[in-house]
Formats: C-alpha cells, structure tokens, sequence
C-alpha cells in the first residue's frame, strides 16, 4: 500500500508540475520537489493535489483532514512560509 501511495504521488507531482518546469525554474540549492512533498505528507498534508512554482516559491493545493490548504513553500528548506485554509465549499 505504501509503495502505491509513493507511485501515485509521484504521478500526481509529475502531472502538476509540467506547467511549472515549462515556465519557472527552481533556484540553485532547492530541495528534491519530491523530498518536500514528502515533508509535507509526513506533516499531514495528504493528499496532495496541485502543485506550481510561482516567483521561486512552491504553491502546493493539499488537505489536511478534509480540509483543503494552500501552501508557499520554501524550495530550499521546505519551510511552510504560508497555509491558508481554502474558503467556501467549493474545490477551487
């Protein structure tokens, strides 16, 4: 079960990030994406379902319970430098 749940985390970071890796790239020293999406895992946020760099930070869309968060994250240090619950009921 758990190398299942790596495999579909890996796709899902595979998909998510294609836009990202086309438009931005991440700075000199950052982190494995794949180390800080297991970091956050590993911090409850599961499952995790967006993923987009955005001015050298990670933007993550992940839940935590049923609630779904918006993280900024460091690529460096995997710091949560921002998680805001999502608002509403809705998924976007």
């Amino acid at each position: 079960m758990k190398a299942l749940s790596k495999l579909m985390l890996a796709a899902v970071a595979a998909t998510a990030l294609h836009p990202a890796i086309a438009n931005e790239k991440p700075p000199p020293g950052a982190m494995a994406l794949s180390t800080i999406l297991t970091k956050l895992e590993q911090r409850g946020y599961t499952p995790i379902v967006e993923v987009d760099l955005e001015h050298g930070r990670w933007k993550i869309g992940a839940y935590k319970g049923d609630e779904k968060h918006w993280l900024s994250v460091d690529p460096n240090s995997a710091e949560i430098l921002s998680d805001k619950p999502q608002e509403g009921d809705s998924d976007d």
